[in-house]
């Protein structure tokens, strides 16, 4: 399970659970990286 991802702008986002990390990165980006777009599949390839 991943659980863990470091974005680019240094970020590192922790997650109980791969929901909880999809749901993290995703307010992450809506308010840092309002531009970016990412799916569920390309947030956990991104995951470790």
């Amino acid at each position: 399970m991943k659980r863990h991802l470091s974005c680019p702008c240094g970020e590192f986002l922790i997650g109980t659970d791969e929901d909880d990390l999809v749901a993290a990165a995703q307010r992450h980006l809506t308010e840092q990286h309002p531009d970016h777009r990412y799916s569920r599949e390309q947030i956990l390839f991104m995951a470790y």
